[in-house]
Parts: C-alpha cells; structure tokens; sequence
C-alpha cells in the first residue's frame, strides 16, 4: 500500500507521525460520530472500514497529499455528477483462500473476483478517459488490472447465487443434459410401476417425490411386503412408507453415477479457474486495495460537497497562527438544513497562543470548542472540514481537550477531580506542537481557587507554545489580555434585547455571562433578582455595562456594513445590467450600420444593371435609332433612380403664420415628426421626441390628417435620433444621455456628409460638460473628420462644437 493510503487508513498505528494524538480528546470531539457519517456514503463495507479506521496525522506531507487526493476526487466526481463508483465486493476471505498452492474457491469466492475484476477495469477506463489533472490518484490507478479474458470465463461459469452454470464447460453441458434425462426416465418409470398397483396399497393423491436424495413413491404400510425394495422414510403416523421399489433402484444408480461426473466436472471447472487467478493474487489484492482506497476518497469528496467545505491550507505548526472562515461543527450539518447552522470566523494570530472566550451559558461555547477540534482533526485525516476557502490550519502533534462533565463514580472522581486529571495530563504533555481546548475553565471549586489555578496553568500553556482556546466565565482570565501576554480575549455574541444567543464569535473583548438577565426571563422571583443584582460587585456591574454598550454599538455597525454591503451589490447589479445595455445597443448600432450598407450596395448594383443594360441598347441601335434608344435608356434609368429615392414631402409656400402651437408637423430635410411648440418670426420651434429645433416655416410641412399622425405614431419602425435642424447645418444633442450620443452623431455627420458640406455646427450645450467632453473624443475617432473646435462667441460658444470634414 503506498504511504498516503497507508497514513490515511490509520491500521494498528501505522502512522510513524501520528505522535501522542489522545485518543480521549478525539472521543470528547465525537470523532467517531463524524467518521461513522463519513462512511454512511461509502459504497463497500471495506471502504465503510477504511473511513472509520482514519486518525489524524502529525506528518504535514501526508496531510496536504491526503487531502490533494481528495481534492482530485471532487473534481473526478464534478466533471460527471451522474457517475457512480462500481460495485465494490468483500473479497477478504476469497483473497486468503486463494493464497494456499492448489487451492479451490468455491463458486460465490470466483463470482467476487469476478466483480472486482470488471469493477477494476471500469474504473481505469474511466480514469484514462478523463480530461482533468488527476496526478495525486496516480498510485490508484497503477493498482487497478484488467483482464478481460479472465473476467470474461468467470462470467461464464459462475453466477451471483454462487451456482457453476452449464455454459462453464461442454462436458458440463453434456452431463446435465443426461441428468435431465436420467431424472424424467426415473419419474416416468416410478409414476408406470405406481399405477400397476393394488388399490388396497396406494396413497390417495400420492405422487413420486424424494427422500434423501433418491426417487420414493408412497405405499400404504400394509404394502411394504407387495412392493418390496428399500424403505427411505415414513409419515408422521407411520401409515404411509416412502419406498424406493425395486424398479428404480437400477436407474437411480445411474443418477448418481451421473451426479459423481458432474461434481468432479464441477470441481475441475473451478479447479481451472482458480489456477489462472493464483498468478494474479498479489495484483488483485492491489486492485481491491485501489477499490476501496477510491471509495474512501469518493465518500470524502461527497462529504465535502455536501458541507459545502473547501481544502483548507495546512502549515507547520509553532508560532504561524490560525485562520477560520466559515468554520461549521459537521455534525449540526448532518443533522438537518445547513441554512440553520451558524458559521463563524475565528483567527489566531502567530504571537497570540491563548484565546479565552467568555459569554453567557448556553451561547455556544462548548459546541465551538468542540467544532474547531473537529475541523483541525478531520483536516489532518483526509476529510476536508466544513469551511471556506482562505482557512489556514497548523497540523498539531497532539490534541488535548477537557469539555464537558466527566465524573467517574466507579473511580471516585468527582467533576472537579476529573478536570483536575485533565488538566495534569494536558500540563505535563502539551508543547508547541499541542491544540488544547478546555471548557469552563476554573469552575467546579471556589471561584478565587479556581481562578487562580487556571490563571496559572493558562499562562504555563502559553509559556510552554501551545495553541490555547478556554471558555471560562471568571473575570480574572477576561483581564490577562494584556500587551506582550499572548493571552487575547473573544466572547460568543448574545441578542440582549431577545434574550438568545446569535452565535458569532467577536475577537478582541470579553462577554457578559447575562446570568441574572437570563434567570428574570425565566421567571424567577422578582425580589430574588433584584437582591442579587444589589449584592454584585461595583466594578463588575459597570464592567458589564461598558460592554453592553460596546456590544449595542458593535451590532449597529455590523448592521449598517450588511446594509452597505447589500446596497453594494445592487448597484454591482445595476452597473452590469448597464453595461449588458450598452453592449446590446452597441452591437444594434453595428448590425444596422451593416444592414445598411449591405443595402447601398445592393441599390448601387442594381442601378449599375440599369445603366449597363441601356449601354447595351443603345449600342445596338442602328444610327438612326440612336436618339430614340438614348431617350428610352434615360427614362429607365431615371425611373430606377426615383424607385431608390425615398419619399419626401414636397416643398410648399408657407409661412410662419401657418403653423400654430400644438401643430403636427414634419421636417422636409430629415422626415422627423413632431409638435410645433413655438413660433419665431419666420421660423418655428419643434418639439421632435427629445429633442427641441428651430428650422425655417417653408422647412415644414403640417401632417392635418389625424390617421396620418396616428399611423407615425403606431409604426415602429421609423428612426427616433436626435433631429437635425437643416441637416445641413448643425445637430442638437441636447438632452440626451452620454451614451444616447454614440449612436446619434454618427448619423448626424453621415448626413451632413451626404450633403457635402465642409463642417458641422453640434450643440450640446454646456452642463456638467460630459457631452461636449464625449462629442470630442468621438470626432477625434471619426476619420471623417480632420478637426474640430469650440464655437466661437457667435455660434454658441463651450456650449456647440464645430466639426470640420476632410
């Protein structure tokens, strides 16, 4: 077996590095409660064995690569979450029995190995057809066989009831074929012989059946004479005699000579089988090995994804710290919604050796404790621990723990005494190596007594570098958090107002026990209360008051970086929906851009055909006719040309003072449509969607049908940019958003262009700045363009932008 899987099943100590890991600390943390639900997912009982036999180890290679294996498993179990692990059979016993030289397994024996071969082969297929990085699993798969020609002749002989089957070998087929008949031929001759009997001496509704093995007929006792032959059993009353007749006895004979073939047929078969798996015995016990050393991983990698846990970085431990992220005890996430666990963080940083937490009962104290032995002892064994990622774990030597009450009545030890052995234990054994969690440290005495003692036995911890976590309620271990100590406080939050725990852990100050709060929520007595409260210590009190305040004001600051943190995320949100917007309406300008000069092209090519094709004619006509084909040639083309112009309203002579406000009307140069809003001598104001512009009365032509209006207003596919006063001029962009302007200027400067003017007037008006700071960044972009520059006092001013074309 290769070292990680050596280290990782944990046989009879085998862990050279598993040093002086306490086997009582590992009970206290209910070790064996979380292996025992590792295993539950296991597929064989042997990977079930392998999981439960894990213990942590002191070896930091062996742990990273343990858990580099598993890491490697979720990836193989996440590429194809439909896959299941193959069938998996115990073939301990078959394995042994194969060891001795000319050796016969029985028939159920070779079917196991059977499975194990095909199971074997499945699993190496499957890993030489995976695309992902499965370095660490190498050791599995130099251990997995295939012999296909040997599975195939199990197969074929054996089945799962552990019966050889006729198809093993053509003798074989052949002998039980004569058996068949051997056995119908000695019904058949017994069922004859029955009828010929008197009627004084046969049984009603009798029938051959058998009896020890041979074919009887049943005969009333009175008849034993008249039949004669061998007597093989009787009834209950002795009246009917099951008798093998004389007839028979001839046939029966030659049934088991036939049976004798079988057998030694049989025998030979499994005799030939076993002989070509002794050979390959060392190599099957190395597949069956790989097998469950993959179900083990397979079970650990589900595990993991069902904690939701991540890898956690494991270090060498003395003086380098601890970091949990999203720590959880893995037995409330088995027990029900992982949603009702509450997960804390917690670090320890590497000149910080002790960490005494304090809180009122019931808080959480004890199951934290318990919780982070667990995740630093499962980390060390090959289970990934129910964190997150960015945790950071030292591999301890050894582990102490000293939770709960343990009172021994048969050793005469009480609660206090057993603590006492604890702590003696955990004095003289830990190191700088050594994780050490005490819960409730100092009590079960007199509280000066018992502060005393834990004060010194927690400083001798820390003085000897081993990592401490204590839970205590003494305030003489909330005041050693002092400069230099390496001794710091933290404390399990507690809702004041609600009167229950939050389970959160806060670093950095003590926490009230809450125990007379507590005790007037339950009920008790007003008066007693109060007089208790009366009879506490001044400083105490005001102690408890301070950090009521500071725990008060440290919950209103967390609420208010939750509530930061989620309007954060909105507008995380938002911005994405913006840019996925700007994005859509880029690649729509890009699409409508190539859709149109998709289109020029098609009308430049066929106007080209127009003008081709009158060449043509004209060329073919004789000289006189000449003039005429000329004059038919310019009609087509002409009409061509007026197909491909699009319609527009014809000028008319009108004046200012034929629009009113509120008028519907269009602008000839651009066909935009909009409301007259104002009149200015000879021009007119209008209001087009967004946009306000001024442009000569004989510009615009008033829409006086109400369905035209009302067809303008419910088509959808007419163009809605900026509108251009005399496109020919200038463009105004105010109002629009900064990134509205990306797609109108280009059009305005494609209409100018198309106008053959020299430059163009853009107002954007002056603002914040931000348009007239976009309009020049894309004028600086636009080849089209040699300059551009600020308008001048006359033509608006920082408020317009005059872009100049090549």
């Amino acid at each position: 077996m290769p070292a990680e899987s050596r280290i990782a099943a944990g046989r009879g100590g085998t862990d050279p590095h598993r040093g002086l890991v306490s086997d009582h600390a590992l009970a206290v943390f209910e070790f064996g409660r979380v292996l025992d639900r590792v295993a539950e997912r296991a597929a064989s009982d042997a990977g079930k064995r392998r999981i439960r036999s894990l213990v942590p180890t002191s070896d930091l290679a062996a742990a990273r690569r343990e858990l580099a294996r598993v890491a490697a498993v979720i990836d193989f179990a996440d590429d194809k979450p439909a896959w299941g692990l193959p069938p998996i059979p115990d073939v301990d016993a078959a394995l042994r029995a194969l060891a001795p030289e000319g050796a016969v397994l029985e028939p159920i024996q070779l079917h196991r190995l059977g499975v194990l071969l095909t199971s074997s082969r499945v699993l190496s297929q499957e890993m030489d057809t995976r695309d992902g990085d499965y370095a660490t699993l190498l050791s599995i798969r130099e251990r997995l066989i295939s012999d296909r020609s040997l599975e195939g002749a199990i197969e074929r002989a054996v089945d799962s009831e552990g019966a050889v089957l006729d198809k093993a070998s053509k003798e074989l087929r052949s002998i039980r074929n004569r058996l068949r008949g051997a056995h119908s031929r000695v019904v058949r001759q017994l069922e004859t012989y029955m009828r010929t009997l008197d009627e004084r001496f046969v049984v009603s509704d009798g029938s051959v059946t058998v009896r020890d093995g041979r074919y009887v007929i049943p005969v009333r006792r009175e008849g034993k004479g008249a039949v004669g032959g061998i007597v093989h059993d009787e009834s209950q009353s002795g009246a009917t005699l099951f008798i093998e007749p004389p007839v028979a006895i001839e046939l029966m004979n030659q049934l088991r000579d036939l049976e004798r073939e079988e057998r030694r047929e049989i025998r030979r078969v499994l005799g030939d089988l076993t002989a070509r798996l002794a050979p390959s015995r060392t190599a099957l016990v190395g597949a069956f090995d790989a097998l469950v050393d993959f179900d083990s991983l397979f079970a650990r990698a589900r595990t993991a994804n069902a904690w939701r846990a991540t890898v956690p970085e494991l270090v060498q431990s003395g003086g380098v710290g601890l970091r949990l992220v999203q720590a959880r005890h893995p037995l409330l996430l088995e027990a029900g919604d992982h949603g009702s666990v509450v997960p804390y963080d917690l670090e320890i940083l590497g000149d910080e050796r002790a960490l005494v937490i304090s809180g009122p009962n019931t808080g959480g104290k004890s199951v934290f404790l318990k919780a982070t032995g667990l995740i630093a002892a499962l980390a060390q064994s090959g289970v990934v621990p129910p964190v997150h990622a960015g945790t950071r774990l030292p591999v301890f030597s050894t582990f102490f723990a000293d939770i709960g009450d343990e009172q021994s009545i048969a050793q005469s030890l009480s609660t206090f005494s057993a603590h006492l052995a604890n702590l003696k234990t955990i004095v003289e054994q830990a190191d700088g190596g050594s994780l050490v969690l005490i819960d409730e440290m100092g009590t079960g005495t007199d509280p000066a007594e018992g502060a005393a003692l834990a004060r010194a036995v927690l400083e001798e911890l820390v003085q000897r570098g081993a990592l401490t976590i204590v839970s205590s309620h003494l305030g003489d271990l909330k005041r050693l958090d002092e400069e230099g100590s390496a001794i710091v406080n933290a404390s399990l939050q507690f809702d004041s107002v609600r009167m229950e725990p939050t389970y959160q852990l806060a670093k950095g100050r003590p926490g009230r026990s809450y125990g007379l709060a507590i005790a007037r929520r339950l009920g008790f007595p007003e008066h007693v209360v109060d007089r208790a409260e009366a009879y506490r210590n001044g400083d105490e009190v005001n102690l408890d008051e301070l950090l009521g305040r500071l725990g008060e004001r440290e919950s209103e600051a967390a609420r208010l970086v939750a509530d930061l943190a989620r309007e954060q995320e909105r507008t995380a949100r938002l911005q994405a929906d913006l840019d996925a917007r700007e994005a859509a309406l880029r690649e729509e300008e890009r699409t409508a851009s190539e859709r149109a000069r998709e289109e020029a092209r098609r009308e430049l090519l066929d106007a080209r055909t127009e003008v081709e094709r009158a060449i043509e004619e004209v060329r073919a006509a004789g000289t006189d006719a000449v003039a005429k084909a000329s004059q038919s040639a310019r009609r087509r083309v002409e009409e061509a040309a007026r197909r491909r112009q699009p319609d527009r309203p014809r000028r008319s002579n009108v004046s200012s003072a034929s629009f009113a406000l509120g008028d519907r009307v269009q602008v000839r140069a651009t066909g935009a449509k909009g409301h007259v809003i104002e009149v200015r001598g000879r021009r007119v104001v209008v209001e087009a969607g967004s946009l306000r512009i001024e442009v000569p009365a004989e510009d615009l032509v008033r829409l006086q049908d109400a369905s035209e209006a009302g067809a303008d207003r419910g088509r959808g596919g007419g163009w809605t940019g900026p509108v251009l006063e005399q496109a020919h001029l200038e463009v105004d962009l105010r109002g629009l958003r900064v990134d509205q302007v990306d797609l109108e200027l280009p059009r305005a400067l494609d209409r100018a262009l198309i106008d053959d003017l020299a430059d163009l007037r853009i107002i954007h008006g002056k603002g914040t700045g931000a348009l007239r700071q976009r309009v020049g960044e894309l004028l600086d972009l636009d080849p089209r363009v040699r300059d551009h520059r600020m308008g001048g006092v006359t033509e608006g001013g920082s408020g317009v932008t005059v872009a100049i074309f090549r």
